[in-house]
């Protein structure tokens, strides 16, 4: 399930970033179940899998460090709007709800050829 993206400049490197995430996390054994999943609460980028665990990944891209790492932007804000939509994703899709879930950040650096990429596991928590 992906919905259309902006043909917008940083929509696309997004997109970019996104699409080395999820091809990151299947090189590890992960499945994607997900991508773009969006609610009237927020957007959750790829919903990934990996036997009974589900996993929310917020991809987050930086040309440079400047004021907040990638990871870093992730405020509490933003980490009460992913969870708000993951509640709505199991909601909507109960066959999930059964599983382990997890939030995980992947901070994609895109100052650096080949794009570096720094995956944080359970980076925040339900609260």
């Amino acid at each position: 399930m992906t919905v259309g993206r902006s043909t917008s400049p940083t929509h696309q490197i997004g997109a970019v970033a996104e699409q080395q995430a999820q091809a990151y996390l299947v090189e590890r054994g992960f499945v994607l179940v997900a991508a773009n999943v969006h609610c009237p609460w927020g957007e959750i980028d790829l919903v990934m899998q990996q036997g009974a665990l589900l996993v929310f990944v917020e991809v987050r891209a930086r040309r440079r460090s400047g004021f907040a790492s990638a990871a870093e932007s992730v405020t509490p804000a933003k980490q009460k709007k992913l969870i708000r939509t993951a509640e709505w994703f199991l909601a909507e899709y109960p066959a999930w709800a059964a599983y382990d879930c997890r939030f995980d950040v992947i901070a994609v650096n895109l100052s650096q050829h080949p794009m570096q990429l720094d995956w944080i596991e359970a980076a925040f928590m339900l609260s």
